[in-house]
């Protein structure tokens, strides 16, 4: 049995063809990140990565809300090191999801906030409903959300990402799209189908391409142009020589759908 499928705990996985789903399932603590629900994450993410059946991942939380940051309730009266531990083990999370070859998706129908709203912001897109909300208010009670400032602030512009750092205030899925923390703000009843169907299209590539592609573009985004250019340029060269490149090339010349092979 894969890792993936076996029962957890905080989460729920599924698959549906090329679309895997990981669901959280603290709805009772509003998907709220504790040690061992942010460490079922990593594992059920790892485990997605290293498989060729899932092309695109859809992350989606059950309940009141999306993901309402850390567990409080865990983080009363600790020491130094236990801090430690805990924004270790949400940075591996966070890095997990842009490391692992799929695209993941969040499905946003509800609160985003604090370590919640750096989920999604982590997140290769975001689809929301109008109902969903993002927030980063660690301001508000003491603790400033300086890990999920990292990436906030490269999903959005630096004076809307400081105004939510400074504040805690709530900004609205509208505002978010705007503001590119958001791809697409739907109807809460189109919210499922909608993103299912932006999975699906990107299902259609090579999974291997896509992967490539992914990785490039998170190694890029930092690099001066030139640098990026000589880099995505190697990239490019290497993806060109893929038998899924050359077999996407000859099917749009003939005029079919490509068939992958996955090399």
């Amino acid at each position: 049995m894969l890792e993936a499928e076996k029962t957890y705990e905080h989460i729920l996985f599924e698959q549906d063809g090329l679309v895997a789903r990981v669901t959280m399932n603290r709805p009772n603590k509003r998907n709220a990140l504790s040690l061992e629900h942010m460490q079922e994450l990593i594992s059920c993410f790892k485990e997605i990565g290293e498989r060729r059946d899932a092309a695109v991942v859809i992350l989606r939380g059950e309940g009141s809300a999306f993901c309402a940051g850390h567990d409080l309730s865990e983080m009363i009266g600790r020491d130094p090191e236990f801090y430690r531990h805990i924004f270790d083990v949400c940075c591996e999370l966070m890095e997990t999801i842009r490391e692992i070859p799929q695209p993941v998706l969040a499905q946003v129908h509800a609160t985003a906030t604090a370590a919640g709203c750096q989920l999604a912001a982590t997140c290769d897109l975001v689809v929301a409903s109008e109902e969903a909300r993002f927030a980063t208010p660690g301001v508000r009670i003491g603790l400033f959300c300086s890990t999920p400032m990292v990436a906030l602030s490269r999903s959005v512009g630096q004076k809307k990402s400081m105004e939510m750092l400074l504040t805690g205030d709530f900004i609205s899925a509208e505002e978010a799209l705007a503001e590119g923390l958001v791809n697409r703000v739907v109807a809460s009843e189109d919210l499922e189908g909608v993103a299912r169907s932006l999975a699906e299209r990107i299902a259609e590539a090579s999974p291997l391409v896509v992967g490539v592609g992914k990785q490039a573009f998170y190694r890029q985004l930092d690099m001066p142009t030139e640098q990026a250019y000589a880099y995505t340029k190697e990239v490019m060269s290497f993806n060109a020589t893929f038998a899924d490149a050359q077999e996407g090339m000859c099917a749009f010349l003939e005029k079919r759908k490509p068939e992958w092979k996955g090399r």
